[in-house]
């Protein structure tokens, strides 16, 4: 008799039910924000809408005067805010647990998730108890591991311990990959799910590979272009980045690396590629037609929890190139959809981004395959798993899942 999976995907063929459910969705980003927890929830929040659930979203007001549009299903509740240091373009939540209880007080929720564990999302996890509502929250960022990249590597410990703390509060807490999930457990979290993560395959498309775009940056249909597409900061490993696309160069002195993104390390990165073309933030249909104008996406981060920008990239039919975990190592075949090197081995990642650049017909067998990867995530299907969770979390009452 084979042993159960110590780390069971959730996927549940919950029954399609006529009654929709009032979810509260907590998070200290969201659009117009660009970053990709703010992304992730959009897309969760149109799929979910698509299965006609009543959404209420509670975020910071990103703006004085904001006022976001009313839409049918949807409801967002602005909170007081102020400015991340070093970053002033994004706003944290203030705490607002009475706040939060008089809303939720006057129209219950089903759910509260929570997707983000700042002071906002804090208050919301001691207000859904208070209220015993049934509770999941999402692990998006490592913000633990981003210490050591700002010199304070000292917090990592008490930054983990809070992390746990949040989470193990909860019902549930919702990972997008069974590695993750190995790692958490291993730290002492609790009650673990994991849920994958999905892409837009209409926007990303190699069909919007433009050659206007292209002759923009200087290059010819035949001359390897090599994409990054992140906000510009230590913990993304820019100085190997920059180390990669040179070793392409060695084979291919005409190889282009453009970076969309921006970020407090931007300084740093036209310094180590002082020819790359930083081409800022970029959203939609501009995004997308980056992505598929490029020929090679190069990707050195080692701390991301997912890396929404390897799905958009193999959807967009790039050859992928990047370390052997996270979205990475759960959607690519390497050698197959794309190219993983070892975790931490800088000298394997250059290697294989030299072969890139000399082996185009290996790259373009690879570009075509990632796009076929691709086509399988459908954040409709992403959607569904939620809203099977949360149908049996509401089903069965707090303290459940």
């Amino acid at each position: 008799m084979n042993a159960p999976d110590p780390f069971p995907l959730l996927i549940d063929d919950f029954p399609r039910t006529p009654r929709s459910l009032r979810v509260a969705l907590v998070s200290e980003t969201y659009p117009p924000e660009i970053n990709g927890v703010a992304l992730t929830m959009e897309r969760l929040v149109l799929g979910l809408q698509a299965r006609q659930h009543d959404l209420q979203v509670v975020r910071p007001r990103q703006a004085r005067s904001e006022q976001p549009a009313a839409q049918t299903g949807l409801e967002q509740v602005l909170m007081r805010s102020l400015p991340i240091p070093n970053y002033p373009q994004i706003r944290f939540g203030l705490p607002a647990k009475s706040a939060l209880l008089r809303l939720w007080s006057l129209r219950r929720p089903d759910l509260v998730h929570i997707a983000t564990e700042g002071p906002l999302g804090w208050s919301a996890l001691q207000a859904a108890r208070k209220l015993k509502l049934p509770v999941s929250t999402d692990f998006h960022t490592n913000f633990h591991a981003y210490s050591h990249h700002y010199g304070v590597g000292w917090l990592q410990k008490p930054i983990a311990a809070y992390l746990r703390k949040f989470h193990n509060t909860a019902d549930c807490t919702l990972v997008p990959t069974v590695e993750l999930q190995a790692q958490l457990q291993a730290l002492g979290f609790e009650r673990l799910l994991v849920i994958g993560r999905g892409v837009d395959t209409q926007r990303f498309h190699p069909a919007k590979r433009s050659a206007a775009l292209r002759a923009q940056w200087g290059v010819g249909e035949r001359d390897c272009v090599a994409l990054f597409v992140s906000r510009l900061a230590p913990e993304k490993n820019l100085v190997l980045l920059a180390q990669a696309h040179a070793a392409m160069q060695q084979v291919q002195p005409g190889c282009k690396l453009v970076v969309v993104g921006d970020g407090p390390a931007r300084g740093q990165l036209q310094a180590l590629a002082p020819a790359a073309l930083l081409c800022g933030m970029q959203t939609g249909d501009e995004l997308a037609t980056h992505y598929a104008s490029a020929d090679v996406f190069l990707f050195p981060s080692q701390t991301e929890t997912y890396g929404n920008v390897i799905p958009e990239a193999m959807a967009s039919g790039l050859a992928v190139l990047a370390y052997d975990y996270a979205a990475a190592a759960e959607l690519i075949d390497s050698g197959h959809h794309g190219l993983l090197a070892p975790f931490g081995d800088a000298a394997a990642f250059i290697e294989q981004a030299r072969q890139l650049a000399a082996q185009p017909v290996r790259a373009e067998a690879l570009r075509r395959a990632a796009r076929e990867r691709a086509q399988a995530l459908d954040w409709g299907q992403i959607a569904q798993q939620f809203e099977s969770l949360w149908l049996r979390m509401v089903s069965t009452g707090p303290g459940s899942a």
